[in-house]
């Protein structure tokens, strides 16, 4: 009795579903062409009938009648499903998830069949690229989560030396800096992918700001040989700690792909992340993306696709939320300007971000 409880809905329900799909073909777009085809037919014919007033017996007059409505209640709906059959051809083609040309469309269902087209590649295009960041999370996880697995298992089960225990917790600790942060790359990314940076912009020292993410990143510099400058002074409104991620993104960046040297800058303009790598491997409108469906070569090395934007997206979006924008040059063995009038380029090294601030000041 129990199994017939569950399985079996309510009375009150089916009532409801019932009701429900009576309004529903009540409502539908071909009863109401049918309704009025049927009334442009019938009430000039009533019309008629009664002003000419013939000289025919009441229940004569009402067969006639009820004829003449039967036929325009069948005009109606057959010329209705002629109107509408276009409409319902584009519906099941869409149900069915494959779209094709009709050169009997009129030019309504050509514009409605264009959109849906587009809509369609557009949904196909976004499934792709969450089918490829699942992919890519789930291998860019793996990996720290197993050198955190073996640092461990070497840290329970062999005899190890204080000095070689210290260093393997000192690289666990570096495992799960980086597995974090991945994580945090991807919420971040998720969620400025839906809605707006909010920032809360106040009088912000610049300096102070590129200062402390150096002090953060300058152990991946020392373990890269790389060298860490950073220069200029300037003041902006800011929320420091969002653009600070930023910043850390975008010099993170530059320490995975610089050969020799890294240098974080104010200037007029904003804030600069430069170094001596060899810059991106396509235009920054492309690869500043938060889940790329297509491997991405950047610095002669192939990444999978999902991840490989995350940093520069995230960059680009906290740029634009303080009015301004991330902008990327490559200048490769660039020769001095002969013009002296000309405008100093933001940095010397080759490659160049720059995340512009509306107003600088000194």
């Amino acid at each position: 009795m129990s199994g017939r409880l569950i399985s079996e809905p309510p009375a009150n329900d089916q009532h409801g579903g019932l009701a429900g799909r009576r309004r529903a073909s009540r409502n539908t777009l071909r009863t109401q062409f049918a309704l009025v085809i049927f009334l442009l037919a019938f009430l000039p014919n009533l019309v008629l009938t009664l002003t000419a007033q013939p000289n025919l017996p009441a229940g004569a007059l009402l067969g006639w009648m009820l004829l003449v409505g039967v036929l325009c209640g069948m005009v109606g709906y057959v010329l209705s499903g002629a109107l509408l059959r276009p409409l319902s051809r584009l519906q099941a083609e869409v149900e069915g998830g494959e779209l094709g040309a009709h050169s009997d469309d009129p030019a309504e269902i050509l514009l409605l069949r264009r959109a849906f087209s587009d809509l369609l590649g557009r949904l196909g295009t976004e499934q792709t690229r969450r089918n490829a960041f699942m992919a890519t999370l789930v291998h860019d996880l793996k990996t720290p989560l197993i050198a955190a697995g073996h640092l461990t298992h070497a840290l329970v089960n062999l005899p190890l030396p204080e000095a070689e225990r210290k260093e393997v917790g000192t690289q666990m600790q570096a495992e799960t800096a980086r597995l974090l942060a991945l994580v945090q790359q991807m919420a971040d990314a998720h969620r400025f992918e839906r809605e707006d940076v909010s920032i809360q912009p106040v009088p912000t020292d610049l300096r102070a700001l590129l200062d402390g993410v150096a002090r953060r990143v300058q152990p991946q510099a020392e373990w890269g040989g790389l060298e860490l400058t950073v220069d200029g002074h300037g003041y902006a409104l800011a929320d420091a700690p969002v653009l600070e991620r930023a910043v850390t993104n975008l010099t993170e960046n530059a320490i995975r792909y610089a050969h020799s040297k890294v240098e974080l800058r104010v200037t007029t303009d904003g804030l600069v992340v430069a170094d001596d790598g060899p810059g991106l491997g396509g235009s920054l409108a492309q690869l500043a993306q938060p889940f790329t469906s297509q491997p991405t070569t950047i610095a002669g090395q192939q990444y999978t696709a999902g991840t490989a934007g995350l940093g520069l997206f995230i960059a680009r979006r906290i740029a634009e939320a303080h009015g301004g924008e991330l902008r990327y040059i490559h200048q490769p063995h660039e020769l001095p300007d002969p013009n002296p009038a000309a405008s100093p380029p933001a940095s010397a090294l080759p490659t160049v971000f720059t995340l512009t601030l509306p107003e600088v000041t000194p």
